[in-house]
């Protein structure tokens, strides 16, 4: 007997161009896991970030026809999960962007590690950031917008994109100094 023939991500998607539900539920099944580590970083809980999920998926299949083959799949898919989550949240962000700089402390750039960090680690410091710092911070950092792209994204201007990602990467400093007092 012979194994059963592996179906291609090209096959998949040129089957969901044709409206193929069977292929679309693969497609789903292949790139869920991927889709929700994205929008996990963007959402407040899982809850969140499932609706960002499946929000991502039916804009997919709704401008796979329009998706550019000679383009990495995963990339196409990562921009329409992060605007999808990122549009989820925006009216929070708006909130939180007045609140953040009536009450902002000034920036300082002292530097401080800590060693044996694990990711486990820096999720949880990570998770301590403000909305709006914790997205800028994975938007730049981790996503590898610019800050125009991200300004145009969450309707701020750039310069204020770029006080937040100096804002989030201070207080991870401090969280990190913390950590070393309180295990040094």
């Amino acid at each position: 007997m012979h194994p059963p023939k592996r179906i291609t991500e090209e096959e998949i998607i040129s089957q969901c161009k044709k409206g193929s539900l069977k292929y679309q539920e693969m497609l789903y099944k292949q790139f869920y896991g991927y889709a929700m580590g994205i929008s996990l970083r963007y959402s407040l809980n899982r809850d969140d970030a499932l609706e960002a999920v499946n929000d991502a998926f039916i804009k997919v299949f709704n401008a796979v026809h329009n998706y550019n083959t000679d383009k990495p799949f995963k990339a196409w898919l990562r921009t329409i999960v992060v605007n999808t989550a990122i549009d989820r949240r925006r009216k929070d962000l708006k909130f939180q962007l007045n609140v953040e700089l009536e009450n902002a402390a000034p920036i300082s750039s002292n530097m401080g590690t800590v060693d044996n960090l694990n990711a486990q680690d820096i999720l949880k410091m990570m998770n301590e950031l403000p909305a709006i710092q914790l997205t800028i911070f994975n938007m730049y950092e981790i996503d590898g917008y610019n800050h125009d792209e991200i300004g145009n994204m969450l309707a701020i201007p750039a310069s204020s994109s770029r006080v937040y990602l100096s804002r989030a990467k201070e207080r991870l400093r401090k969280i990190l100094r913390q950590e070393a007092q309180n295990h040094g």
